[in-house]
């Protein structure tokens, strides 16, 4: 609490707060996300403490239910892990949150990547894979969303590869998973 009233006094009027406590001895990164407990209800008692300043709760949201408990509470969320591994989760909230219901397929999504990519890549030389791998993600829980990854991964890194023929490529592999499935139903 100290700390939140000194930077406040400074002028901060936002905070994001983790509601995990790091181990800087004994844990590993990736056991930091899960080991130590999360403790919302810290948060919660610095919001009602400073109910003037924006207290934005951070870890551990994965699911819209949990993005909606937690507005209740805070004044907004942060969505880390969860929007790169899901990313079309953040589609899930722009429909129930703020209520945008013009939202593009996760097919539209894929395909509004190509100019951008080709663009990159003749702007900046970015290779397609250092795109494509931010991507992998985009049909999380999907039919075919396995056949999606292993596309991309095996392929955006080749020499040549383009942008169109990757996510074209990958769609294809990713709907003939989907039509096996159909049939095999």
């Amino acid at each position: 609490n100290k700390y939140i009233k000194e930077v406040s006094n400074a002028g901060c009027k936002t905070f994001i707060i983790h509601a995990r406590k790091a181990w800087l001895n004994g844990l590993s990164p990736k056991e930091n996300r899960d080991i130590p407990p999360l403790r919302y209800d810290i948060v919660e008692e610095i919001k009602k403490h400073y109910p003037k300043l924006e207290i934005i709760v951070n870890g551990g949201i994965k699911t819209l239910n949990d993005t909606q408990k937690h507005l209740n509470s805070f004044d907004g969320v942060m969505i880390g892990r969860e929007s790169y591994q899901n990313p079309y989760f953040l589609a899930e909230i722009e429909q129930n949150i703020y209520k945008n219901h013009e939202i593009l397929s996760r097919i539209a999504v894929a395909r509004a990547m190509i100019p951008y990519i080709e663009q990159q890549n003749r702007d900046y030389g970015t290779p397609v894979k250092s795109v494509t791998r931010h991507m992998i993600g985009l049909f999380h829980e999907q039919i075919g969303s396995r056949q999606w990854r292993r596309y991309i991964s095996e392929n955006a890194h080749k020499e040549g590869a383009t942008a169109r023929d990757i996510i074209e490529n990958a769609l294809s592999a990713m709907q003939d998973s989907a039509e096996r499935t159909i049939k095999a139903a």
